[in-house]
């Protein structure tokens, strides 16, 4: 995944229409486009009459192969506006090998007015830099959700396939077969495909498609599916619709029997569950009132359950969570491999997360991040950034020391990196916004001792002997996490942070922008007007007290990147903080569902004589008890992708990142790799 996307390539017909240079086809119909989806997709999956029969909170998912203009999805999200429960979630995953620019899809969307308030929204949030792997928009407060993976379908859609191992949970109800025409694409209309189309449908999964040729017909049947030709749109002849003839486990006999189908690639089967859990009650413990936890309790209490927020302290987000300002930011590097591809689907979720947020400014402000290239590896680093990253300034624009001091509103000593977009926020405010929430329920001085099993759900029993109940429990306490019984094992590391807050001057009060690199100087707040500058990094240091020398330290890196006529002095010091990161060994977070150390160590015993060996085995868990930890010093980034993730998995909805991030995010990944060092 570290090579860039492979933007469409467009020519514009006479009518102002997008035709494809790489395909040679039309991306719908010249006759009407939006008539052609209508009649196509929504008619012939009998949306209208599917999404108006949903209850409350049901959730609904669509997958399409060829998100293309987005002509598709916007006329399934207007229909879903008119027809819909309010209270239901509308999943739409497409799969797009060459996306289109924003520009391009801008001007596609230009032909159809009645969408124009939908297609803003979309244009919008339209992520700056189409990775390849998912990316997750929400729209209308996350009741409507578009993943977008950019890539192969086949590829994409095996990403999506359920982690349950022997249980076939429909993850798709309706299907919209689009891209291109077979003829002209036969490298997307293939058996990977109609594998992955077979594993995640249900009983009541439909189908729908343009196209009547024989290889989509004989897909189909081979997917499980009972196939039927009907009348086309406008001069088209014929289409396909179709419809689960049998469970998708044992589908009907056809052209392409199961058997033949290719297999999906290998899951190693500690990431895997026997199948996924239900609830009785729709009701959540979350344990820790910091970001992870504020954020996660509001992710679940949007999906319609009741949470109770548990925090040990008399006031929410009062540890890593409490400085007076928090930047919005993560580290790029020239290649996307597992840690930088999270690292910027979190930096893009973010940025479209907290862009209502931003519209009170008692929460903050998206004025723009620079991170500086304040020594000569920085300027390395940053300079091996352009060949990915030169092209897309709506994320980030390469700027020289001059052009850095104009955006700053202040002369600083160097160049490098501004991202537009990102900014500062009061995670404390933030935090009291997210459990404002009417299905979030916030107890402070409520420190949680034990955890236990109950019979339809989890026990926490706080200091003074209080039971506080729910049918899941979600661990959130940063380094604290360890502290339970069946979460002993998680490796947390405490680093230490102080910040420090000066007061602004006239010669500071101008600054525009949050000014990075080895720490963080952020625009002056507040009355009277100050400013954040910090943040220290300390490791085996337990000090809770405020340290002059620390103070000195955060002086000494602001002083090197403003110029001499800037600089800050000891006087402007009126206070400052100490708090202390919650970190794992891989310094990526632990997020999902919390497994049984003793099992693991039992079912995977052999990695200890091979680490190659393959056990199939599926990982034990613990019912209904997750973990949600570990992001130091990056919360605000990393904190919102996260707890939509842990939503998603506890919830059993698509998840919007790939099976590569989901790994690489799994709490037992380090049993596992202890076991194959031999360190247990």
């Amino acid at each position: 995944m570290s090579d860039p996307t492979r933007p469409a390539e467009l020519q514009w017909d006479e009518e102002g229409q997008p035709v494809s240079r790489q395909f040679g086809d039309v991306y719908f119909s010249k006759l009407n486009g939006l008539e052609e989806t209508r009649h196509v997709f929504l008619q012939h999956n009998q949306l209208p009459e599917r999404f108006g029969g949903l209850g409350a909170h049901d959730v609904f998912s669509i997958g399409e192969t060829g998100f293309g203009s987005g002509l598709n999805f916007l006329a399934a999200w207007q229909l879903w506006r008119q027809t819909a429960n309010p209270t239901a979630r509308l999943h739409f995953i497409s799969a797009e090998k060459y996306p289109l620019s924003p520009a391009d899809l801008k001007k596609s969307l230009s032909l159809w007015p009645e969408l124009s308030d939908l297609a803003d929204n979309l244009i919008a949030q339209y992520p700056a830099f189409l990775h390849a792997g998912f990316h997750r928009v929400l729209f209308d407060e996350g009741k409507v959700q578009l993943t977008l993976m950019i890539g192969d379908a086949a590829d994409m859609f095996c990403q999506l396939t359920s982690r349950q191992l022997h249980h076939q949970q429909a993850v798709i109800d309706a299907w919209f077969l689009d891209g291109f025409a077979p003829a002209k694409n036969p490298e997307m209309w293939t058996d990977a495909l109609f594998a992955a189309i077979l594993r995640l449908s249900g009983t009541a999964t439909t189908a729908a498609t343009f196209s009547a040729a024989g290889i989509v017909k004989r897909g189909l049947r081979g997917a499980g599916f009972k196939v039927k030709k009907v009348p086309g749109f406008g001069r088209k002849r014929e289409m396909v619709k179709a419809v689960v003839a049998a469970p998708s486990a044992e589908p009907l006999a056809s052209d392409v029997p199961v058997a033949d189908l290719p297999p999906l690639p290998a899951e190693p089967g500690w990431s895997l569950t026997h199948q996924p859990e239900t609830f009785s009650q729709r009701s959540a413990l979350v344990i820790g009132g910091g970001l992870a936890g504020c954020h996660t309790a509001y992710a679940l209490a949007c999906r319609g359950w009741q949470v109770t927020l548990l925090e040990r302290d008399p006031h929410i987000a009062n540890g890593a969570s409490g400085n007076l300002q928090g930047i919005v930011y993560a580290r790029l590097s020239p290649k996307l491999e597992t840690q930088a591809l999270f690292n910027l689907s979190c930096l893009q979720y973010a940025l479209r997360y907290y862009a209502p947020f931003w519209q009170d400014e008692s929460i903050g402000s998206a004025c723009g991040v620079l991170q500086l290239a304040s020594d000569d590896n920085e300027q390395r680093w940053q300079d091996s950034l352009k060949p990915l990253f030169g092209n897309y300034p709506a994320l980030v624009q390469f700027v020289d020391q001059q052009q850095a001091s104009q955006l700053a509103g202040i002369a600083l000593q160097h160049g490098g990196l501004h991202f537009p977009n990102a900014g500062w926020i009061a995670p404390q405010r933030l935090c009291e916004l997210l459990t404002s929430h009417p299905n979030v329920r916030t107890l402070t001085s409520t420190n949680i001792i034990e955890l236990s099993q109950y019979i339809d759900g989890w026990q926490a029993r706080d200091s003074s002997g209080q039971l506080h109940q729910a049918n899941v429990a979600i661990i959130a306490n940063a380094h604290e996490a360890s502290l339970f019984s069946q979460s002993q094992h998680l490796p947390m590391k405490s680093i230490r942070g102080q910040t420090t807050w000066l007061s602004a001057t006239e010669r500071t009060r101008g600054v525009q922008r949050v000014i990075c690199a080895e720490g963080y100087f952020s625009p002056a707040t507040g009355t009277p007007a100050t400013h954040c500058a910090g943040a220290t990094f300390s490791l085996n240091d337990d000090d809770r007290e405020i340290r002059a020398e620390d103070h000195q330290h955060n002086l000494n890196n602001l002083n090197t990147l403003l110029g001499p006529e800037h600089r800050v002095e000891s006087t402007q010091i009126s206070g400052g903080r100490v708090c202390f990161r919650a970190a794992t060994p891989d310094y990526l977070p632990m997020v999902g569902q919390l497994p049984q150390y003793d099992a693991f160590l039992h079912d995977y015993s052999l990695l200890r004589k091979d680490a190659k060996t393959e056990i199939a085995t599926p990982g034990k868990y613990w019912p209904g008890l997750f973990v949600n930890v570990g992001h130091g010093s990056r919360g605000l980034a990393y904190t919102p992708l996260c707890a939509e993730l842990l939503a998603c998995q506890i919830n059993n909805e698509p998840l919007p990142v790939d099976k590569q991030l989901a790994r690489a995010l799994h709490p037992g990944r380090f049993i596992i790799r202890n076991l194959m060092r031999k360190r247990v």
